[in-house]
């Protein structure tokens, strides 16, 4: 990896939002879930789909709040249009398992990562 600045790592803005609706995406080729976060009054709501079905169901996420991009592109995913980058780990498995970012306390939806 080549090192960035810090203005570029400003560039890439990274919210905190809750997810208010979370649905199974079964159009989708990997298994995915369909997002929808609140990033707070400022950005307000956003959406996008997520391959998280190894750790995720739609109930357990209700509630929870989520780490991701906001300022990428929008990008079409089969029918379902994705608005920002939901972000997570790897959990090593061979399958490749995703495991979200989440703050240990909870903070006001839209806080930027810095």
């Amino acid at each position: 990896m080549s090192e960035i600045s810090f203005d570029d790592f400003l560039k890439v803005d990274i919210r905190v939002g809750t997810v208010i609706d979370a649905q199974d995406f079964p159009e989708a080729r990997r298994p995915a879930l369909k997002l929808w976060v609140d990033f707070g009054p400022d950005i307000g709501t956003k959406k996008t789909s997520a391959q998280i079905t190894k750790y995720y169901t739609p109930e357990k996420l209700i509630g929870r709040q989520v780490a991701g991009v906001i300022n990428f592109p929008k990008k079409q995913v089969g029918p379902f249009m994705s608005e920002f980058l939901c972000l997570g780990f790897p959990d090593g498995a061979d399958d490749k398992g995703i495991v979200l970012i989440k703050p240990d306390q909870e903070v006001p939806n839209g806080s930027r990562l810095f």
